[in-house]
C-alpha cells in the first residue's frame, strides 16, 4: 500500500507537469498568434506594433495618448512615432478634447477596424468551431482563465516597465536585495 506522503509527492509531481503543460501551451499560443498578427500586419502594411496599437485605440477610443502609452507600455516617443505612422496611413484620427482644449483624443478612421478582422476571419472561423466542441461551463471556464491569464500578462509587462524606468532597482518594481 502506497504511503500517504508518496501519494501526496505524486499528486505534486503531476500537478506541477500540468502547470507547465499550460506554460508551454501558452508560448505556443503567442509565438502562433505572433505569427499571425505578423502575416495580418503585412497584408495592411503595418507594423507589429502599430497593429498592436491600433487595435488598442480601436477598443478603448477615444483615447488620449498618455493613456494608450499606459496601456501598451511604450514609452510616450516611440508612441508619437505610431500614432504618426498611423494617422498617416489613414488608420486613426487625431482631434481635439472638448474638455480640455490642450488635449488630444485618438479614434480609428471608420471602416478600418474591418479591414483587419476581414484578415482574422480564418482564425475566428476555427476558434467558433473549438467553442462548439464546449459547454457553457467549461466556456466561462476557458474565459476566466484566459482573462486572469492577460492580466497577469499586463502586470508582468508594468512591472519590467517599473524596472527599465528605475534600472537602480531603487524604487517600486525594482530589485530587491535578495532578486
Amino acid at each position: 500500500m502506497e504511503s500517504e506522503t508518496s501519494r501526496a509527492q505524486g499528486v505534486a509531481r503531476h500537478r506541477r507537469r500540468l502547470n507547465r503543460s499550460v506554460r508551454e501551451s501558452l508560448k505556443d499560443l503567442s509565438v502562433q498568434l505572433s505569427l499571425l498578427n505578423h502575416q495580418v500586419g503585412s497584408r495592411l502594411e503595418l507594423r507589429g506594433t502599430d497593429l498592436e496599437c491600433f487595435d488598442l485605440i480601436d477598443r478603448h477610443a477615444p483615447v488620449t495618448p498618455s493613456e494608450l502609452a499606459r496601456r501598451s507600455g511604450l514609452h510616450p516617443a516611440t508612441l508619437t512615432g505610431i500614432l504618426d505612422r498611423l494617422e498617416r496611413g489613414g488608420w486613426i484620427a487625431r482631434q481635439r478634447d472638448v474638455a480640455d482644449r490642450r488635449g488630444v483624443l485618438v479614434q480609428p478612421v471608420r471602416g478600418r477596424a474591418g479591414d483587419v478582422l476581414r484578415l482574422y476571419t480564418g482564425m475566428n472561423a476555427q476558434v467558433d468551431e473549438i467553442c462548439a466542441d464546449y459547454g457553457e461551463d467549461e466556456l466561462e471556464l476557458l474565459v476566466g482563465f484566459l482573462r486572469r491569464t492577460a492580466e497577469a500578462g499586463r502586470i508582468a509587462a508594468a512591472g519590467l516597465a517599473d524596472r527599465r524606468a528605475d534600472p537602480a532597482g531603487d524604487g517600486p518594481g525594482g530589485r530587491t536585495e535578495t532578486g
